[in-house]
C-alpha cells in the first residue's frame, strides 16, 4: 500500500491577528509546520500550537521563514548562505524549546515562503539551511520541494529528506511551481486538485501547465492552511486518498 503524509502550515497567528483554523484542520492532517516567530507566530501561540498538535497525535515541524512580518516571508530577501543558516538555527532551538518544555520531539523541518522557494534553487541557501538542520539535530527530516536544491542539500549532509508535492499549485515543464505572480499558480477547482494530487501519489506523475507528465516524487503533501476552506478541503483530500488506497500517516512514522 502507498503511503503519504499530509503536512500544513499552522501556528501564524500573532499577538492580537487570528489566522487560519488550526484546531479544525489538525483533525486532518499528520505533520505540523510551526511558525517560529519571524514569518508570523509568536511564543505563545508556539506554545499553543505545539501542544494542539500534540492532543491530535500529529507530528511536530519547525517553519522558519526570513524575518519579514509585514510581508509574512513571501517578499525574496538578499540574504547570505550564512545568514539563512543562522535564521534557521534561531528559530529552530526557538520552536524546539516549547516541544522539550512539553516532553515531546520533533520530527521535521520545512522553510517558509520565500526562504524555501529561494533554496529550491540556490545551491548556497539550500546547503546552509540544511547544514543548519544537521547540526542542531541530524535526526530531523528536512521537508522540500521534490526535485529541488533543498532535497539534493540535505542528502549531501546526510539528512533524511521528505520530498514535498502541492495540492493547490500548477507546475512547470522543468519540476518547478509556477510562480504567484503568472496566471493560473493556484488551482481554485478542489476537483482538479484532487485529481492532481491522487496521481502524484499513486503515479508520480504530475501534469505541467505546458501539458506535459513530468516525473514527481510525492512524501507528503502540503495543505495551505489559510483558505476560506482550507478545513473542508484537508478533509476532503484525506477522503480521497482513503478512498484511492492510499494510507495517510506521518512521513516520520
Amino acid at each position: 500500500m502507498k503511503t503519504v503524509d499530509l503536512n500544513c502550515d499552522l501556528g501564524e497567528s500573532f499577538g492580537a491577528y487570528k489566522l487560519g483554523r488550526d484546531e479544525e484542520i489538525l483533525k486532518y492532517v499528520t505533520s505540523a509546520n510551526i511558525a517560529c516567530g519571524f514569518h508570523a507566530g509568536d511564543p505563545a501561540t508556539m506554545r499553543r500550537t505545539v501542544r494542539l498538535a500534540l492532543d491530535n497525535g500529529v507530528a511536530l515541524g519547525a517553519h522558519p521563514g526570513l524575518q519579514d512580518l509585514i510581508g509574512f516571508g513571501r517578499r525574496d530577501m538578499d540574504i547570505s548562505p550564512d545568514e539563512a543558516y543562522d535564521l534557521v538555527v534561531y528559530q529552530l532551538g526557538a520552536l524546539w524549546g516549547f516541544v522539550q518544555a512539553e516532553g515531546a520531539k520533533l520530527q521535521h523541518v520545512k522553510a517558509h515562503g520565500s526562504l524555501y522557494n529561494m533554496a529550491a534553487r540556490n545551491a548556497g541557501l539550500a546547503g546552509a539551511i540544511a547544514e543548519a538542520v544537521y547540526r542542531v539535530d541530524p535526526s530531523l527530516i528536512l521537508f522540500g520541494l521534490a526535485g529541488s536544491e533543498l532535497i539534493a542539500a540535505g542528502e549531501r549532509v546526510g539528512l533524511r529528506t521528505a520530498s514535498e508535492v502541492f495540492s493547490d499549485r500548477t507546475y512547470q515543464s522543468d519540476g518547478s511551481l509556477t510562480s504567484r505572480r503568472l496566471q493560473d499558480a493556484v488551482i481554485t477547482d478542489e476537483d482538479r486538485s484532487l485529481a492532481q494530487v491522487v496521481r502524484m501519489v499513486a503515479e508520480g506523475k504530475v501534469l505541467t501547465q505546458q501539458q506535459v507528465d513530468v516525473a514527481i516524487r510525492a512524501d507528503t503533501i502540503c495543505v495551505h492552511g489559510d483558505g476560506v476552506r482550507a478545513v473542508e478541503f484537508a478533509s476532503r483530500i484525506r477522503s480521497k486518498l482513503s478512498e484511492s488506497g492510499i494510507e495517510v500517516r506521518a512521513f516520520g512514522g
